[in-house]
């Protein structure tokens, strides 16, 4: 076999399933200085999903991309940190990089409810993309982000589904439910009755199975999966709720402490991975769901036409509440509603 036919070979292995780049491994400053490793801290429990196929994938990437110059070790949810404590983790610098929710930083960034997703708003998950990427929202979050030492990197779009214990048939069945949620989705389900309260993703299960809280959402159907919920919770709900993102961040001294082609290297490979992921995880969503279906017994559930009813008025009401945030929030919303009435959504 000649050498042509060796990199060929070696290129396809690789495939799309460890996203690489479609490049040459980086040869430079980086590798001629030595190994870095990078700690991650991720809000992700090792069970979940997103733990092997986003951060271990892109960790793989990375890897092949520098030659083994650029490492991630990385760490499950409440390692170092979890949830809402990761960013000021990064921020000090203590660990370089994590993972988190933009719900954590609504407190940190303006338009973190606008990139987090309003619910009720888009319909389809190539939009929030848009909106986060080509219309400005994640650049509106780094405007804050960046000078407080912190950088954000979307890391996907997937849609937001409830799972409960409960059958829902009406408004009144919904009053009171006690469902796991967090940042805008919170004043979201409180305005259709439900009373909603945040739990971390590694409190979740015992959470469900002890009856502190009868339903939850993480992400959708995979999150339901992945992290066992089904066991306890036989009714999938939908529509979804909305579509929300998940984020890298990074600590930005250290990112730019990095030689030029490392850091390259890292930002080039989550801007691709987003988007790869994003799609990747809409057809991984319809092979969970049946299997889910086959495997566990759920029950697809369609929310009742009054829940949804006083879900529209909220979502009316949150766009408002955080577009009132301040000159960032403004232009974020701008954005975010001309691509609603360019859909016929508004």
């Amino acid at each position: 076999m000649t050498n042509s036919k060796n990199v060929n070979r070696r290129a396809l292995l690789r495939g799309a399933g460890a996203a690489t780049l479609a490049a040459p491994a980086l040869v430079g400053k980086g590798i001629a200085q030595g190994k870095v490793t990078w700690r991650v801290q991720s809000h992700w429990p090792k069970a979940s999903s997103s733990f092997t196929d986003s951060l271990g994938v892109l960790a793989t990437a990375l890897e092949e991309r520098t030659e083994g110059a650029f490492k991630l070790e990385l760490f499950g949810a409440g390692e170092f940190a979890k949830g809402p404590d990761i960013y000021n983790l990064i921020r000090k610098g203590v660990v370089p990089m994590g993972t988190v929710s933009p719900s954590y930083i609504l407190d940190k960034a303006q338009a973190a409810g606008f990139l987090y997703g309003i619910p009720g708003t888009f319909r389809e998950n190539w939009e929030p993309q848009q909106a986060a990427k080509n219309l400005g929202i994640e650049d509106m979050v780094n405007e804050e982000l960046i000078p407080d030492g912190v950088r954000l990197m979307s890391e996907k779009s997937y849609p937001t589904e409830m799972v409960v214990s409960k059958k829902i048939e009406s408004a009144a069945d919904f009053q009171g439910l006690k469902i796991r949620s967090s940042g805008t989705m919170l004043d979201y389900l409180a305005a259709a009755g439900a009373a909603p309260q945040y739990i971390p993703g590694s409190e979740l299960y015992q959470s469900l199975s002890s009856g502190v809280v009868d339903g939850a959402h993480w992400g959708a159907a995979i999150g339901a999966k992945s992290m066992s919920l089904w066991e306890v919770c036989k009714y999938h709900c939908k529509p979804a709720l909305g579509f929300t993102i998940d984020a890298f961040i990074l600590n930005e001294e250290q990112l730019q402490g990095l030689d030029e082609d490392l850091r390259q290297a890292i930002l080039d490979l989550m801007e691709i991975r987003f988007f790869r992921r994003s799609a990747e995880y809409m057809h991984k969503e319809a092979i969970a769901l049946s299997s889910g279906m086959e495997e566990n017994g759920v029950e697809v559930m369609q929310l009742p036409d009054d829940v949804l009813e006083m879900f529209a008025k909220a979502s009316t009401e949150i766009l408002e509440k955080e577009k009132a945030k301040g000159e960032i929030a403004e232009r974020a919303h701008a954005a975010y509603t001309g691509l609603m009435s360019d859909l016929g959504y508004l």
